[in-house]
């Protein structure tokens, strides 16, 4: 069970990081790559949003006893 822990710790810092970059990306704040699709358009700061609570949820979940 401790490489279970190990790799959903991982997937949700993975996830949390992808979330990140999304909601700058969204919000304009991020512009790389510069040909990025995401760049300007809000929703994805949603997707972002959704994408960081779901990875900071494994990293919870994977950091209990």
């Amino acid at each position: 069970m401790k490489i279970l822990k190990i790799i959903m710790l991982i997937f949700g810092l993975l996830c949390v990081a992808m979330g990140i970059l999304w909601i700058g990306q969204g919000l304009n704040i991020i512009r790389w790559p510069a040909e990025s699709f995401m760049i300007g358009v809000p929703q994805w700061s949603w997707n972002g949003s959704a994408l960081a609570l779901f990875g900071a949820g494994l990293i919870w979940f994977a950091r209990r006893k």
